[in-house]
């Protein structure tokens, strides 16, 4: 059961991550076309080979209904098969492996994943937007009247991603130590990553593990150098069956597994918060492509915060429950060392464009696999392992990458 391989991805586009102006690039709308424009230019293929979509359309600007519907008649395009997915930062792991399950079921041949970026505030907002801005002020998603978050978590002063990683971090410590200078090695080994990467936005500005120790703290243990920086950008990629995917620009990167888990909106409602959805969504994955974590040649793990990347190392099968910290100070990731991890830099020296920061680590699993990592490319690139992580370790995924 579940994917055979049949499914590809072929091209990708990408914004250079860039800080946020006084106004929005363009609107969502506008960043679809132009993001599958580039990303179809870069399969080799055109609108006309277009019969599938995967949006994430929860803060689209222009409408909160009809999502698809109105993308594709903007595309001038007809879908066969047509959806919204809202997952946070595990919507684009998300999106690909619906895109490769709808091609292997015969719904359609190629699909179009994308996921425009953040956009500026701005007046002409809708009233979602407004209202998710509104909760951004205390640090949260929503205020209205009902929703768990306005009534059980804000008014008692636990505020969203900085402070449920922080409790998460806390908990690990009270658990199995806590070594800050082996979880600040991520962030230092990650931006090594970004120095040979110029698209990244913290390219040429090498950090040392001092530098993030002595950065400032943001919510115990969690220092400033180890929380992304949310930047504006928007990305696509093009899933495609097998036999268009012969005919593409570059080889093919095959969808072999994949899995994904929900079990809170919080972590105040985790039965154990130590025990993450990236374990049951990454057994899932490794299990349908018959691989196991070893096999891996690269890891392109989502990193919102550097304890996101511990407990995924951990929880993924990388290392034992409670080893994280060994692992990660036994263990090179820059592109040049024995564990390649983010080998772009991460979202932490990357960036992160809201939803679409997790696309970042899909693209780069497969132009690597590709062979079009640059200075930065691995010499062992076949297979790699991705992950997606929304919200606060409630919403996360994993794929399992094959190069054709």
């Amino acid at each position: 059961m579940g994917l055979q391989g049949k499914a590809a991805l072929v091209g990708a586009a990408q914004y250079k991550p860039e800080k946020y102006a006084s106004a929005p690039r363009m609107f969502h709308l506008d960043q679809v076309a132009e993001l599958a424009g580039l990303a179809l230019a870069d399969a080799g293929l055109t609108l006309r080979d277009l019969d599938g979509l995967v949006v994430h359309g929860p803060q689209f600007h222009e409408a909160g209904m009809f999502v698809p519907a109105m993308v594709g008649e903007h595309l001038g395009v007809q879908l066969d098969f047509a959806e919204v997915i809202d997952l946070g930062g595990a919507s684009s792991v998300g999106a690909v492996w619906r895109a490769a399950a709808a091609i292997e079921l015969g719904l359609c041949s190629t699909v179009l994943c994308v996921i425009p970026g953040r956009m500026a505030p701005t007046a002409a907002h809708d009233d979602h937007m407004v209202q998710v801005m509104k909760a951004s002020r205390f640090g949260g998603h929503s205020t209205r009247f009902g929703a768990p978050e306005a009534e059980m978590d804000l008014p008692y002063g636990h505020m969203a991603q900085n402070t449920g990683y922080a409790m998460i971090a806390q908990r690990y410590a009270a658990l199995h130590g806590y070594d800050a200078a082996a979880l600040a090695r991520i962030a230092v080994q990650q931006r090594f990553n970004a120095c040979h990467n110029p698209a990244a936005m913290f390219h040429g500005q090498p950090l040392t593990v001092e530098e993030v120790l002595a950065s400032r703290m943001v919510a115990e243990p969690l220092r400033m150098l180890e929380i992304v920086m949310p930047v504006a950008g928007g990305a696509a990629v093009i899933v495609t069956r097998d036999d268009v995917a012969a005919r593409c620009r570059h080889r093919a990167v095959r969808v072999v597994g994949c899995g994904e888990h929900v079990h809170s909106k919080s972590p105040t409602y985790a039965a154990d918060m130590l025990a993450t959805p990236i374990g049951p969504a990454s057994r899932k994955a490794f299990a349908m492509a018959g691989l196991r974590p070893a096999d891996m040649h690269m890891a392109q793990i989502y990193d919102c915060y550097t304890i996101t990347v511990l407990l995924t190392l951990e929880d993924a099968g990388f290392c034992a429950k409670g080893e994280g910290m060994r692992f990660v100070r036994e263990h090179d990731f820059t592109f040049a060392g024995d564990f390649p991890m983010n080998t772009h830099g991460g979202q932490l020296s990357f960036g992160q464009a809201g939803s679409a920061g997790g696309m970042s680590q899909v693209i780069e699993a497969m132009q690597q696999i590709q062979g079009r990592g640059g200075e930065r490319q691995l010499a062992r690139h076949d297979l790699a392992y991705v992950s997606g992580t929304g919200g606060v370790m409630s919403e996360q995924g994993a794929l399992i990458l094959r190069g054709d």
